[in-house]
């Protein structure tokens, strides 16, 4: 029976469902890293939030042993080793829906007490002062609101900004012009943002993009009074900047939920007058925990018992359906593969993988995958579907997919083109009854011959893999 690890506190909904499953869940909290070591290679599975921290020696002692798998209940997946995670074959999942609603409505919640100073105006009161002249706010209404970030967070901050009437700016690289005009939602360059906007909000991942994003520089940029609103990932604004802007009068007022630092038990920037803090609390609402405890289950699950993969980090989705679909293709692909890889016998330069008839209208990132396991196998015993491609890169194998759109002597057919050092060789096969995987033809040269299927080509469509 499939065992799962869970290593943080998730909703007991969680273990329910592996059950339910068939999978047994085991619910340790609080591991050090020796100990997460010591155990993680008779799990088929790594369950986690935020605490635990999969690193790259948690990662390889699993890749070792049985894990197959580490699920991340939310988004963010900084405490795991993605890198390693791909070397050792295991792939990462996180859920990106689950608590999308929780974090914006937290926010829109910042935000609206960075304006109104409510915290303070709380403490100040609580303390039996009645300070109403002291505690004078802004409104929402009609101010720009600047979003870093537009991704499922940042559009629902959007739209509850624009329920308040604010004018909403985006910057963000992957938002389309027309996927902005659906919203609503002006897209435009950092430096214009920061120079329009009266309240900044941050909605994208910490990386070495990212990272700093809003520095001295960026905020001698902004408007004088600007606010920020950080609930996204600390490091993304550099606090010892922040509190100079703060200082000077720059930046009007900061509301952070993340910091640079977890968990912040002391900071240069606690105590300021015109700060808002809450410890990371995002994504802590009874039905975002609910939902993402419920989401992870699920798709660890589902990956492990049928080979579907969801929200996966480091491999591409491929559905329950689409992995039984595929099943007879897969079946096919790697044995091509290992056909080609038996025969290699000099260094191996590139590989080729070309699709033609019914296989080129389907998901063929998976097959390309299979086609790579089954080369490299004879090579290295660890390669699998996850860690396939990047062995091929640290190799300086150049891999590329083509695919076919014409009629074929063949209703299906994949050929597997390998380039060595001194020769080409090619394999190709079908599938017989659409589940019996055959070998139809084998061509080796130093050049190219003309295939031995007769094909009337139509269009053609290449992207490498």
């Amino acid at each position: 029976m499939p065992k799962i690890l869970i290593a943080d506190k998730l909703s007991p909904l969680a273990v329910d469902i592996f059950r339910q499953r068939g999978l047994e869940a085991d619910v340790v909290t609080g591991l050090s890293e020796d100990e997460l070591v010591e155990r993680i290679a008779d799990y088929d599975g790594l369950a986690v939030r935020s605490a635990t921290k999969a690193t790259e020696r948690v990662l390889e002692a699993g890749g070792k042993g049985n894990l197959k798998v580490v699920g991340r209940a939310g988004i963010g997946v900084d405490n795991i080793d993605i890198p390693a995670a791909t070397a050792n074959g295991v792939v990462v999942m996180n859920t990106p829906y689950g608590n999308a609603v929780t974090t914006a409505e937290h926010a829109v919640a910042m935000m609206f007490a960075l304006a109104r100073q409510i915290p303070q105006a709380n403490e100040s009161t609580h303390a039996g002062k009645w300070e109403k002249s002291k505690f004078m706010g802004t409104e929402l209404t009609g101010k720009t609101l600047g979003l870093i970030g537009c991704g499922n967070i940042g559009t629902i901050v959007a739209e509850r900004a624009q329920g308040l009437k604010m004018r909403v700016i985006s910057y963000d690289p992957f938002l389309s012009l027309e996927r902005a005009k659906d919203l609503g939602i002006e897209k435009v360059e950092l430096d214009d943002l920061l120079a329009r906007a009266d309240f900044i909000t941050l909605h994208v991942p910490l990386t070495e993009q990212t990272k700093g994003i809003l520095d001295a520089e960026a905020f001698a940029k902004c408007k004088q009074g600007v606010r920020v609103v950080n609930c996204a990932r600390g490091g993304l604004v550099v606090e010892s900047d922040l509190k100079e802007a703060l200082d000077s009068g720059q930046v009007a007022g900061a509301a952070l939920d993340v910091f640079e630092e977890e968990p912040a038990k002391e900071n240069s920037l606690f105590g300021h007058p015109n700060l808002v803090c809450t410890p990371h609390l995002g994504a802590s609402t009874s039905e975002a925990q609910e939902k993402v405890a419920l989401q992870v289950a699920e798709q660890m699950s589902d990956y492990i018992l049928t080979g579907a993969v969801t929200n996966a980090i480091n491999m591409p989705s491929l559905s329950a359906e689409d992995a039984k679909h595929l099943g007879p293709y897969m079946s096919l692909a790697e044995q091509l593969g290992s056909f080609a890889g038996q025969l290699t016998r000099t260094g191996l330069q590139s590989v080729r993988i070309e699709y033609e008839g019914h296989v080129a209208g389907l998901n063929c990132r998976p097959l390309t995958q299979a086609v790579l396991v089954g080369i490299l196998q004879p090579m290295l015993d660890s390669v699998n579907m996850v860690n396939a491609p990047i062995m091929a890169r640290q190799r300086d194998v150049d891999v590329a997919e083509v695919k076919y759109e014409r009629d074929c002597d063949y209703q299906t057919l994949i050929r597997v083109t390998v380039e060595t050092e001194n020769q080409e060789r090619s394999v190709a096969g079908t599938l017989f009854g659409g589940s019996k995987p055959r070998l139809v033809e084998i061509k080796e040269s130093r050049w190219r011959l003309s295939s031995v299927s007769t094909c009337s080509t139509s269009r053609t469509r290449t992207s490498p893999a």
